[in-house]
């Protein structure tokens, strides 16, 4: 029997569908757009499904609800985003503070790419956490855990290369610049502009302790 002519059965999506990387990609990709520019609790499946051309009664052949959905795009940009920050922050080629510029940069870039709709979703999803299931909270609170460690670790490499003090408390100042950075990001997409990102970066990275 020739398997990509065979039909499915009436009423019952094929069981392919299941198996099908490419498919469940496409969703969490437009389901990725869609709850950047949009939230989670504003956002519905249709247009998701939509845009991928998934009929509605074959979505919970990949994801088990909305929550689950929204739990997987979550996961997929924090692994990008870390992927991204790990490129930049570890990159041995040039000094830690230079790599933290880059990082902007590149964040800046992106940002401009799709026309300051898009921040970031971790933040979003983090103003959104009361009207979100609670299983979110754990998770939020792990990537930007992830996401504290990794620039902490670079700001370790700034105090083994005498950028910054050496009694500097690299998991503190970590912590802050995310809580400083998701701000920025808020105002970079409120006023249509990189700026508050390129600010923000000088006001860090000039307010760490330098080695005396």
């Amino acid at each position: 029997m020739n398997v990509e002519n065979a039909k499915p059965r009436r009423g019952r999506p094929p069981k392919v569908s299941r198996e099908n990387p490419d498919t469940r990609a496409a969703l969490i990709r437009s389901g990725l757009e869609q709850l950047t520019e949009q939230g989670f609790a504003s956002s519905g499946i249709e247009p998701i499904l939509k845009k991928v051309g998934v009929p509605k009664g074959s979505f919970y052949h990949y994801f088990a609800s909305k929550e689950a959905f929204g739990q997987a795009v979550l996961q997929n940009y924090a692994d990008y985003f870390l992927t991204k920050l790990t490129t930049h922050l570890y990159d041995d080629a040039h000094p830690p503070l230079t790599r933290i510029r880059h990082f902007v940069a590149d964040a800046k870039a992106g940002m401009t790419r799709h026309d300051f709709k898009r921040g970031c979703l971790v933040g979003n999803l983090g103003q959104e956490v009361g009207v979100l299931p609670e299983s979110f909270r754990p998770q939020l609170i792990a990537i930007f855990a992830s996401w504290q460690n990794c620039l902490a670790k670079c700001l370790e490499y700034a105090v083994a290369q005498g950028q910054i003090a050496a009694d500097a408390d690299c998991q503190l100042l970590a912590e802050n610049f995310w809580v400083g950075w998701e701000g920025a990001v808020s105002r970079a997409k409120l006023v249509e502009s990189g700026t508050p990102l390129d600010n923000f970066c000088d006001l860090f990275i000039a307010a760490l302790p330098k080695k005396m």
